[in-house]
């Protein structure tokens, strides 16, 4: 007798990759499969292999939380952001806890430091906690991660990004566009020598190739280009300009992919006598709080991260409560904000 013939309703699926399936796929029991989980050394060498090898190709993750009802909800919402000092990220953040809260749901935050194998060690804890729905910021490149999070089912948005292909939701805007835009705005204001103060990072290096392909496009000397590696602060920064010095003092106009980076430039320019806007002008990435109250106030270029927050949110709790999202992805732009280092 099925659900239907007895008077029950049919229980509703995730999508999810369950350990019934895999014990399916291995040939085995799933007592087998949750001892080679709990208990590997209680399973032989070669069954442990075997529902390794399954676990791996269908990216399934053990539920943590499996001892609940199979329709209660955790109202937990995970997010991963790569930093939260002094970050551009604050303001989503922010956003996206508030309008949670405000809607019954509560906030997990990790935090990836930049780095690709601690972000993937961070999704396996998440995902095995089964939250209702996950937050990233950046779109996740194909790997076990992104193989982990489409056999889960749970309801996840992309942020601070574009993509054609999501693994679910995006919300974002394109880093390749922004590094257009910068290099437009240099070469109409007449800058001839340009550099770029940017990371280790895959969106910063997107920003930095649009832009100097667009300086060389427009036929002028390729920028010298000042890589910081990981660590943003006020300290790398004062050493870039330093560096660009060295090379040239002919150059211009030097855009920075971080506020932090570029506060450094400002800050070791005016302790070098260098007037900013008129031999030096300066364009950082972020609008971060208090940019525009320094001295002189920084140029920068502005993404509404209230917006991403506040839609981020609705997107994940419209799916969390069974709801299609349409249209599941959202373009929200950038703005250039012109300040005082800049002409």
């Amino acid at each position: 007798m099925n659900d239907k013939e007895n008077g029950k309703k049919p229980r509703k699926t995730t999508g999810a990759i369950t350990l019934r399936e895999v014990a399916n796929l291995a040939g085995v029991s799933t007592i087998s499969v949750s001892r080679a989980i709990n208990s590997p050394s209680l399973v032989t060498p070669k069954l442990l292999k075997k529902i390794q090898d399954v676990i791996e190709q269908t990216g399934y993750v053990p539920n943590r939380m499996a001892g609940g009802l199979a329709s209660s909800k955790s109202k937990l919402i995970a997010a991963i952001v790569p930093s939260t000092v002094i970050s551009v990220f604050n303001e989503t953040i922010e956003s996206l806890n508030g309008t949670l809260f405000d809607s019954g749901y509560q906030l997990m935050l990790g935090q990836s430091s930049y780095s690709i194998e601690r972000e993937e060690l961070l999704l396996e804890s998440i995902i095995g906690r089964r939250p209702d729905g996950i937050f990233l910021t950046g779109v996740l490149q194909p790997g076990k991660g992104r193989n982990r999070l489409i056999a889960s089912g749970i309801p996840v948005v992309e942020t601070w990004d574009l993509t054609p292909t999501p693994i679910d939701m995006l919300i974002g805007f394109s880093h390749s566009d922004i590094g257009t835009a910068v290099a437009k705005f240099f070469i109409d204001k007449d800058h001839k020598n340009f550099a770029i103060v940017t990371a280790d990072d895959e969106r910063a290096e997107r920003r930095t190739s649009a832009f100097c392909q667009t300086i060389t496009d427009a036929g002028f000397k390729s920028p010298f280009i000042v890589n910081v590696g990981t660590t943003r602060t006020l300290r790398r920064g004062r050493d870039a300009l330093n560096e660009i010095r060295a090379h040239s003092k002919k150059i211009d106009a030097v855009f920075c992919t971080s506020d932090l980076l570029a506060m450094g430039v400002v800050s070791e320019a005016r302790d070098q006598r260098i007037q900013i806007p008129n031999q030096l002008a300066i364009m950082g990435f972020g609008n971060v709080p208090f940019i525009s109250d320094l001295t002189p106030a920084l140029s920068t270029v502005r993404i509404n991260g209230k917006t991403i927050g506040e839609t981020a949110a609705r997107f994940l709790i419209e799916r969390a409560e069974g709801h299609k999202v349409t249209p599941n992805i959202l373009d929200i732009g950038f703005s250039l904000i012109e300040r005082e280092t800049t002409r």
